[in-house]
């Protein structure tokens, strides 16, 4: 058994490590004094925990936000507040000189006055068209996804202020003041948050959008552990909850990697679903399948599949990277077979679409 002492350092460690990923100065020195307030402190608690690092990981005021963002994000679930604000990005163009030549501080004669978000162009742009800069950038944004989930009513019934007639407490309660019946109680059901189950694409045709995938499945997992199963399709149908339960995307994304035999492969989506659905209980469930359509298998078995998948699960929603593209026409075999059977199909190219998505699978429609 591994030391719990080691255990809660790793989580802290990887805390601080997503700090520094969102921009807080968290550097090797701050989070050491974190660890060393927290062994004057209770780890348990998270009070102590939020405000030890307040305390040491923040290196400036401007900080304080981010921290709180990540701080829920990283221990309470994804469970921040509003978004980040955007970063405002200034681009003046400056007067040439009487003699004709560039003023001092003129780059390009040619750029106009503007003013743009960095952080709108990147929500936008294609992941597969990004530089590894912009692609690392995406990805922190990714980690602070707030994935939230759509509910549903449970057959459990707890107290509630109205519903159906809690005879039992009702009863108890006038027997303990003598017999008057003084106040009626009622019971209702439970609101859950509605399975997941989403299958990511990791072949070589989706090769440029995988990682990305696989990091917004990390974001849904980390906001629902329990409600959330996520395996990746390719040659084999691999199961990577796990692995992607780890609170750390970094680490989180280290082991789903090692755990995937079949990167970069072909893709039988047929056969796959078909072991998916001897496999996990998709009754109820949104079932999320991101993927081209390239279909190297049989694209009848694949139709049949996802006929029995349509009866089962509660919403089919198909994400395809290509739907960006104003153009896209569902044409391989794959999409045609399964377009049928599919609730909704959207896009799943850009930060941005990730972030509908997300809005989709908490119950929110997009126009």
């Amino acid at each position: 058994m591994p030391d719990p002492r080691l255990r809660l350092v790793s989580v802290l460690v990887g805390f601080a490590r997503t700090l520094r990923a969102a921009g807080v100065g968290a550097d090797h020195e701050r989070t050491q004094s974190f660890l060393a307030a927290l062994e004057r402190l209770d780890p348990a608690r998270e009070r102590d925990v939020y405000w030890a690092g307040r305390l040491t990981l923040c290196a400036s005021p401007d900080d304080l936000p981010r921290y709180d963002r990540c701080f829920a994000a990283y221990f309470t679930g994804a469970r921040a507040g509003p978004r980040s604000p955007r970063l405002i990005v200034t681009v003046t163009r400056f007067t040439a000189t009487p003699s004709g030549g560039r003023g001092e501080q003129d780059p390009d004669p040619n750029v106009l006055p503007a003013t743009a978000s960095a952080v709108e162009v990147l929500r936008n742009r294609d992941i597969a068209r990004m530089t590894a800069a912009e692609r690392d950038e995406v990805h922190r944004l990714l980690a602070l996804l707030r994935a939230s989930r759509e509910m549903r009513r449970s057959r459990r019934l707890a107290p509630s202020h109205g519903g159906i007639l809690d005879p039992r407490r009702t009863v108890r309660e006038a027997i303990r003041r003598g017999g008057e019946p003084a106040r009626l109680y009622y019971r209702d059901r439970r609101q859950k948050p509605r399975r997941v189950v989403m299958l990511a694409d990791v072949s070589g045709s989706m090769a440029a959008y995988a990682d990305a995938l696989l990091r917004f499945a990390h974001a849904l997992v980390r906001s629902e552990p329990r409600a959330t199963e996520v395996f990746t399709v390719g040659t084999r149908l691999t199961r990577v909850t796990g692995e992607l339960r780890h609170r750390d995307p970094a680490v989180a994304m280290d082991a789903a990697s090692k755990a995937i035999p079949d990167w970069s492969g072909g893709t039988r989506l047929g056969e796959e679903l078909r072991e998916l659905l001897k496999l996990a209980d998709a009754r109820g469930a949104v079932v999320v399948i991101a993927s081209d359509g390239w279909e190297r298998g049989d694209p009848g078995l694949l139709a049949a599949q996802m006929a029995r998948l349509a009866r089962m699960a509660h919403r089919v929603v198909w994400v395809n990277p290509h739907k960006g593209d104003p153009g896209y026409q569902p044409l391989t075999a794959g999409m045609r077979a399964a377009l049928p059977y599919v609730d909704e199909l959207v896009a799943g190219h850009s930060l941005a679409a990730f972030e509908e998505l997300a809005d989709r699978l908490g119950g929110l429609r997009h126009a």
